[in-house]
Order: structure tokens, then C-alpha cells, then sequence
């Protein structure tokens, strides 16, 4: 917890100075992430093609690992039983419409974002589980070691643990850093809304703003506690609601934008004014929204995670209730003070 601890102050720091700052090390913290991924993938393809040794095989492996067991060995279930983990892995994405408010030239800037972060996607997420799903049978998978490890161990790469868990570190304190931006923002623009208190939206000589800096970093001191203190309570249920919230964020954002755009042309505007269009509007929000939604229904079939709708559910309806009840009070004090 020492280290964790130490590793939040600096991202602490990192947010609090200057969106610049910000910007900085989660350049470095990216380049470290997008260097090694791209170095494994490179890796893992000589391998599978024969160029690299591989233990336990005389010849290249090829992709037999992907159908010599058939293609779904354990039946098509698992597909769905892991979407939870894999939604959480891709979340972060939302983070390109919450900066674009502090782009200089989002018009320009988010369009690009947007097609750059697609293919990155498709090259380091899918294409790392590629070159793991080739090299690794699924009999031999598991979670007791970072599968990253066992393939560079597989093509004898040396220290392999060590610079794997340097980059994992890594990984993580990068997705930190921008989980803290994130939160950081949102408070900012709830307030701005005028949805929370309007002391979250003051923001220091630097533009950052303070207060709502200060209490998700809170947030983050609350979690490493609970994490110590109480791992299979407080801990999981924390744990459990940031998984499944990422999903319904993501079918708000796709019902959000099947909502404007119809505002937009009932309000008399025209589609060409537009700076950037959903490409095949209406089926990818459509697509984003109710595979979102299936994701959250069939957790209910795996026991394992069914814990995740216990917890989100109740804390998604007493954060609506929380809502109205301040709406309501603010309603009020406004006729008062008229």
C-alpha cells in the first residue's frame, strides 16, 4: 500500500499543476504501454512463424491453438461470462468527448482521436490476444501468471517478469492518471450543469479544478484503504460497480446521441452542419447500446460476477435519488430567493 500510495501521489500532482503536465506524463506513461505491446506483438509474431524458437515445439506453432481443441471448447457461455472484465479493459475510451472541452481545436482534434484510438484498439488490444491465443492452449490459460510473461518465457526472452511487471506498473499508473482526470472533469461539468454543488466548477490560477480534484483523489485514498482493511466487502463492492458502470455510461453516451440528433433536425438544422457524423448513424449507437445492454443482462448467468448487478443497480438508483432530491432543493431555494 506504500507503493500504491506513493504512486498516487504523483499522479496527484501530475493532474493538479496543469492540463499540460497532465498531458506530458500520460504521454510517457502511454509510450512505455504502446512500446512493450508492440514490441510482444512483434515477438509473438516471429514465434508463431517459426523465426523465434518456441518451447515445446520442434516447428512453427502457427495458429493450431485456435481450432485443434475446436472453436469453442468449453461452449460459447465463456464469451459472454467475460465480457464484464473485457468491457472494464476497454474503459477509457468515453475520455476522448470529456477532453474535447480543453482541445484547442476540437473540431480538428476529436475526429482524429477518435479514428486513431479505433485502430490502436485493433492493434495492440486484439492483436496481443492474437499472438497469446496462438502461442498459449487454452487448457494451459489461466490466471495464476501474466500470460504476456508465459509467451516471453516461451520465446526465451530474458527478465521477462521483471520488464512485464515494469510495464504493467506502468500501465496502471496510466490508467490512473487519466481515471483521475476523467473523474476530475466530470465533477467539473456536473457542477457547471448546476446537477452538484457549484464549488466543484471554481478552478485555480492553473485551470484545474481544485475542489473536484481534491475529492476524487479521495476517492482513490478510499479505495486503497478498503483494499486493506476490508478486501472482500467495501473493496468489492467498489470494484464491482466500477465494472459495470463503465457499460451503463457507455449506453447513455449511445442514447445520447440517438437523442440529440433528432433534437438537432427537429429543431430545424441540417445534418451538413454537423463537424463530425457517426459513420452508419443509426446502427452504431443502436450497436453500442443494446450490446451494452446484453452485456449487463447475461452477467446474471454467471455467478460469479451476478455480485456486480447487486451492488451497481441500488448505487445507480440512490445516485438518481440523490439527483432529484437536489434538483428539487435547488427548485425550491430559486422560488424563495424570486
Amino acid at each position: 500500500w506504500i507503493w500504491s500510495l506513493t504512486c498516487m501521489v504523483l499522479i496527484f500532482l501530475s493532474n493538479f499543476f496543469s492540463v499540460k503536465i497532465f498531458a506530458e506524463s500520460e504521454f510517457w506513461f502511454a509510450a512505455i504501454k504502446v512500446f512493450a505491446i508492440v514490441a510482444f506483438i512483434v515477438l509473438g509474431i516471429l514465434a508463431i512463424t517459426g523465426i523465434l524458437p518456441v518451447k515445446g515445439y520442434t516447428h512453427a506453432p502457427g495458429l493450431v491453438n485456435f481450432y485443434k481443441n475446436g472453436w469453442f471448447p468449453n461452449g460459447f457461455g465463456g464469451v459472454f461470462t467475460t465480457m464484464l472484465t473485457v468491457n472494464f479493459a476497454f474503459s477509457g475510451t468515453e475520455l476522448i468527448g470529456i477532453t474535447a472541452g480543453e482541445a484547442e481545436n476540437p473540431q480538428k482534434a476529436i475526429p482524429s482521436a477518435i479514428k486513431t484510438t479505433l485502430w490502436r484498439l485493433v492493434i495492440f488490444f486484439i492483436g496481443s490476444i492474437v499472438v497469446m491465443a496462438a502461442l498459449i492452449p487454452y487448457k494451459v490459460a489461466g490466471v495464476t501468471q501474466s500470460p504476456f510473461v508465459y509467451v516471453l518465457d516461451l520465446i526465451h526472452v530474458p527478465f521477462a517478469g521483471n520488464i512485464m511487471n515494469f510495464v504493467v506498473l506502468t500501465a496502471i499508473i496510466s490508467a490512473a492518471n487519466s481515471g483521475l482526470y476523467a473523474s476530475t472533469r466530470m465533477l467539473w461539468s456536473l457542477s457547471n450543469e448546476g446537477t452538484i454543488p457549484k464549488a466543484f466548477k471554481k478552478t485555480g490560477k492553473n485551470g484545474v479544478p481544485t475542489l473536484a480534484l481534491v475529492v476524487s483523489m479521495l476517492g482513490g485514498i478510499f479505495a486503497l484503504i478498503s483494499s486493506k482493511v476490508a478486501p472482500s466487502t467495501v473493496y468489492l463492492v467498489l470494484v464491482s460497480i466500477s465494472g459495470l458502470a463503465v457499460v451503463f455510461v457507455w449506453m447513455a453516451i449511445a442514447l445520447a446521441e440517438l437523442n440529440f440528433r433528432k433534437q438537432f433536425l427537429k429543431d430545424g438544422h441540417k445534418l451538413s452542419e454537423l463537424k463530425y457524423r457517426t459513420p452508419w448513424y443509426p446502427v452504431i449507437p443502436y450497436f453500442a447500446f443494446i450490446s451494452s445492454l446484453l452485456s449487463c443482462v447475461l452477467i446474471w448467468f454467471d455467478p460469479t460476477q451476478r455480485v456486480a448487478l447487486y451492488y451497481t443497480i441500488p448505487f445507480v438508483a440512490i445516485c438518481y435519488v440523490a439527483h432529484y432530491l437536489w434538483r428539487r432543493k435547488n427548485k425550491k431555494f430559486e422560488v424563495v430567493e424570486e
